[in-house]
């Protein structure tokens, strides 16, 4: 059960945002009642345009308010990825809106200028009033940007912006009042249009703003990829060690949260566990770029090349879920001849497990027509920790014996760190060789297996000898 200093720091971005889209609906009642009342005072277009824009981003805040309530409700079974799209739902509303006021706007322009004189008597008051809006439109559109920026929520977003919008047409709506009052002193009679000008100024605004604002709300309703994301994921993904190619990489934005999903192409005969560590490397990277992403990240084995039969082998092996070692394939009179060792349960029966071996020949055989004969030794694999005691030889004369034996063999510079344990009927040998730097790991494997050979040799019940090669000067 999450504690409840857990469960109230999760609240906290949801309060914060509630908060600032209750403040911004309040605020949008005080000056929608203040131009309104202005405005019909002084016959001014621009104000009572403004009253209109205002009322309008009433409506819109208020919409804020409630989608905002919704949007940070946790996902459920009907709506698994959660209930963000109400933001870009309600930004959507937002624009709406705003575009039909701006078309109200221009009609009463085209009347006011062409069809039928209106007087407006600029005043203190009407300047006063749109001063305190600009004040009040600068301090609402700053709070709601920092808190759509923290929270990356574009309902916020969209209601800052049509405060930020405000701001503006309000400045060209003092403007107006202010020419048409120089009009009025200095009897210049083309300057008495200002007004309605100016409230076409405001539409002007309002327009570029809503078509900008409106393109990337329906680019988030119809699941675009926000700009330039799938671009940063693509370069951080490709820097991975490990990874060797991207594929189908998908993203789309619900509300504040974006959601990832691609997947990346490994090589083919890598451990499940590697695979796992690449991926979480990978969705690492991703939320290093977008913290609060909900990444899905699929990862894909890379097909062995077609001449590469051992590694195809494996490929085949794996996919069938049989764990396999020391696969060779040679050729014998132009067809391939594969030897390879299966493990499986070593409390499986002898024709249970020969069906397995028998389902991996066919299954190679399918796969690679090219390959004539498969021989598979069966081996149990090894599933816990075997007690052991010390060898009953005596430690010193085994000891003294191998150490003989390895530095006859050549190839080998020193041995060291060598330790044998009685596991149950058998011996368990390992120990350090060191060789030189510059010889390839072909050359010594070679050399270990001669020197595991002689021990073998040497002591019949060795079952087996780990030799861990080091190159001369990194000894341990």
């Amino acid at each position: 059960m999450p504690s409840l200093r857990a469960s109230t720091a999760a609240n906290v971005p949801t309060r914060e945002k509630q908060s600032v889209a209750l403040t911004s609906a309040l605020a949008a009642a005080l000056l929608t009642a203040l131009k309104v009342v202005v405005g019909l005072l002084t016959g001014s277009l621009g104000i009572l345009s403004e009253a209109a824009h205002s009322g309008l981003d009433l409506v819109a805040a208020v919409v804020t308010y409630f989608s905002v309530r919704v949007s940070d409700k946790p996902a459920d079974l009907d709506h698994p990825f959660g209930h963000g799209k109400i933001e870009h739902l309600s930004a959507f509303i937002e624009t709406s809106l705003l575009l039909v006021t701006c078309a109200w706007i221009v009609l009463e322009v085209a009347r006011r200028l062409f069809f039928r004189q209106v007087h407006v008597e600029p005043s203190a008051w009407a300047v006063g009033v749109m001063l305190i809006s600009i004040a009040i439109d600068t301090f609402r559109s700053r709070a709601l940007f920092r808190v759509a920026r923290k929270f990356n929520s574009q309902a916020l977003e969209a209601d800052a912006l049509h405060f930020s919008t405000d701001v503006f047409s309000s400045a060209v709506v003092i403007l107006g009042l202010l020419l048409v009052y120089v009009a009025q002193v200095k009897n210049i009679p083309w300057l008495r249009d200002a007004d309605p000008v100016a409230a076409l100024a405001v539409a002007g605004i309002v327009v570029y703003l809503s078509v900008k604002l409106g393109k990337r709300t329906v680019d988030a309703l119809v699941d675009a990829a926000p700009e330039g994301a799938s671009a940063q994921i693509a370069q951080a993904v490709s820097r991975v060690p490990g990874v060797l190619n991207h594929e189908r990489i998908r993203v789309r934005q619900s509300g504040p949260r974006l959601f990832v999903d691609f997947q990346v192409v490994l090589e083919s005969n890598i451990p499940f566990e590697h695979a796992q560590s690449v991926v979480g490397v990978v969705e690492a990277k991703v939320h290093e770029l977008f913290p609060t992403a909900d990444v899905v990240v699929r990862a894909a084995p890379r097909e062995p090349a077609s001449g590469d039969v051992v590694e195809r082998i494996r490929s085949v092996a794996h996919r069938e879920n049989f764990q396999v070692h020391d696969v060779t394939a040679y050729l014998v009179k132009g067809r391939v001849n594969v030897n390879l060792d299966l493990e499986v349960d070593p409390s499986l029966r002898l024709d249970v497990a020969h069906d397995q071996a028998s389902r991996l020949e066919a299954e190679i055989k399918s796969a690679l027509p090219e390959v004539s004969e498969v021989n598979i030794h069966i081996e149990p694999m090894a599933k816990r920790v075997e007690a052991s005691d010390e060898a009953q030889l005596a430690r010193e004369v085994m000891e003294k014996r191998l150490m003989k034996i390895a530095r006859e063999t050549p190839g080998v510079l020193d041995c060291h760190a060598l330790e044998a344990h009685r596991v149950g009927e058998h011996i368990l040998v390992s120990l350090h060789a060191t060789v030189e730097p510059e010889l390839t790991v072909t050359r010594v494997h070679d050399i270990t297996e001669e020197l595991g050979f002689k021990f073998r040799k040497a002591f019949p019940q060795i079952l087996k000898v780990s030799i861990h090669a080091e190159p001369k000067g990194k000894e341990k």
